[in-house]
């Protein structure tokens, strides 16, 4: 384990490296030191709102990128006659996505598959960094590049999934309006659970439908995010727990433990796509 430095000359207590790896690379607006990198959590938190993650940034739209470029090879050297391995894995991952959309939603919209095929791929690559050893990246960075923070799970970060989600939920919002209409989207808030044929009494449950769905509606982003970083990061934080274990512990613990955690991180690749896809259903579905 190749541990930071402490900024003494002395190695780390456990408390300082836990803190360190969980420490994203932040840019931002600093009240005494202008537009600077943040030195540790403290100076980042007086950043405010307007810091950026500089590594959740970078991974992600890294990842993003390797996504596009390896289904554009793939696409690219696609051939009718015997399929290379990577057209064939585009293949099966095409088809996955496909029977889980057909399965899942019954409305016309040729968005609906690529953003899922998207969504999967992309997640699943981000939460993959997480079996990456947790000081293999961070320490080359540091010694490279001088980088003192540098988390490389971006699915860790809140802000990632949170944008994420909220990217969702605009969609949510807009084939909800786009396919019921304004009054049709109104009419699911505030004239359901409860209902009347009595115009008074139906008018009198508008406050509590409305109170209802809404939050209802506003859970849908908050649990997509905090479902997918709340699992990758416990996942990170027992990664990072074992690398302070004596050398031969670590390997009989971090071994099992990556095998185990393989199936987390697609099982929250998965569910994360899916409920993108049963969301989008229940906005094309009329009531």
């Amino acid at each position: 384990m190749a541990n930071p430095d402490s900024g003494h000359g002395a190695l780390p207590t456990a408390s300082e490296y836990i803190q360190h790896h969980l420490q994203n690379l932040t840019f931002g607006n600093h009240p005494e030191h202008g537009w600077s990198i943040a030195h540790g959590a403290e100076q980042a938190k007086e950043m405010g709102f307007w810091a950026i993650h500089l590594d959740s940034m970078f991974w992600s739209i890294s990842l993003g990128a390797l996504f596009c470029l390896m289904f554009w090879l793939g696409a690219r050297k696609a051939s009718a006659g015997v399929p290379g391995a990577l057209q064939n894995f585009c293949e099966l991952l095409v088809d996955f996505v496909d029977g889980s959309v057909k399965d899942t939603f019954s409305g016309q919209n040729k968005l609906i598959a690529p953003l899922a095929l998207t969504i999967f791929v992309w997640v699943f690559l981000m939460n993959f960094m997480d079996l990456i050893p947790v000081d293999f990246i961070p320490e080359a960075a540091k010694r490279w590049f001088g980088i003192e923070y540098m988390k490389v799970v971006p699915t860790t970060d809140v802000n990632i999934t949170l944008g994420m989600s909220l990217s969702v939920f605009a969609l949510i919002i807009y084939y909800s309006i786009k396919v019921k209409g304004g009054k049709g989207f109104l009419a699911e808030l505030t004239l359901q659970p409860f209902s009347s044929d009595n115009k008074i009494v139906k008018f009198a449950f508008i406050p509590v439908n409305l109170l209802l769905e809404g939050v209802g509606l506003i859970a849908k982003p908050i649990s997509l995010a905090l479902r997918l970083f709340g699992n990758l990061y416990a996942g990170e934080l027992i990664f990072i727990l074992i690398a302070l274990l004596p050398f031969y512990l670590q390997w009989a613990l971090s071994i099992p433990w990556a095998i185990f955690h393989i199936l987390v991180i697609v099982l929250q690749a998965f569910i994360f796509m899916m409920l993108t896809i049963v969301y989008l259903a229940m906005a094309h579905e009329h009531h």
